[in-house]
């Protein structure tokens, strides 16, 4: 079913706010949302890393930090 939002009508507090309402209403029914194998895949790598003492963990603040200096 297509659907037509006249987006490029939308103020961006319009388009942030038809986004939460999607957001909402798929998130009341997480089970039916299916995780893509590959996702699956890195968690058991990641769960396998801590498990055996090899993983390293960052402060949540340093991480933000991090990321946001790789992506400016």
């Amino acid at each position: 079913m297509p659907m037509n939002l006249p987006l490029k009508d939308m103020t961006l507090h319009e388009k942030l706010a038809a986004m939460e309402s999607l957001w909402e209403d798929i998130a009341r029914s997480p089970e039916s949302i299916e995780s893509p194998t590959w996702h699956k895949d890195i968690l058991d790598e990641r769960r396998q890393r801590i498990a055996e003492g090899k993983a390293q963990f960052m402060d949540w603040e340093a991480a933000k930090t991090e990321i946001r200096n790789k992506v400016s």
